[in-house]
């Protein structure tokens, strides 16, 4: 079974920066499609970025700019950089990882961007 532990996540004040981290175990890391979203309170989740087996990236418009999201195969790990926070990027943020149509999701890890 795939299983993805999100950690990094915290208390951070506005126009600060947190990276985020995503170990994924139970399968081959670099066969692995990732990515990052994330769920307020009240809201539903959405796509913060992803990152495919072969590198290629895409962004949530509310983010673009400010994120970047990487991987590193060999520590089987995925990275989402988020600078210039703002108090809307406050949520709990999902590991996500997929095979075709097969999905996985971590646990998820708060952030929370506050003065």
């Amino acid at each position: 079974q795939v299983q993805l532990v999100e950690s990094g996540g915290g208390l951070v004040q506005p126009g600060g920066s947190l990276r985020l981290s995503c170990a994924a175990s139970g399968v081959i890391f670099s066969t692995l499609n990732m990515a990052w979203y994330r769920q307020a309170p009240g809201k539903p989740r959405e796509l913060v970025a992803s990152i495919t087996r072969g590198g290629s990236t895409n962004y949530g418009n509310s983010v673009k700019g400010r994120f970047a999201i990487s991987r590193d195969n060999a520590k089987n790990t995925v990275y989402l950089q988020m600078n210039s926070l703002k108090a809307e990027d406050t949520a709990v943020y999902f590991c996500n990882a997929w095979i075709a149509a097969v999905y996985y999701w971590g646990q998820g890890t708060q952030v929370t961007v506050s003065s």
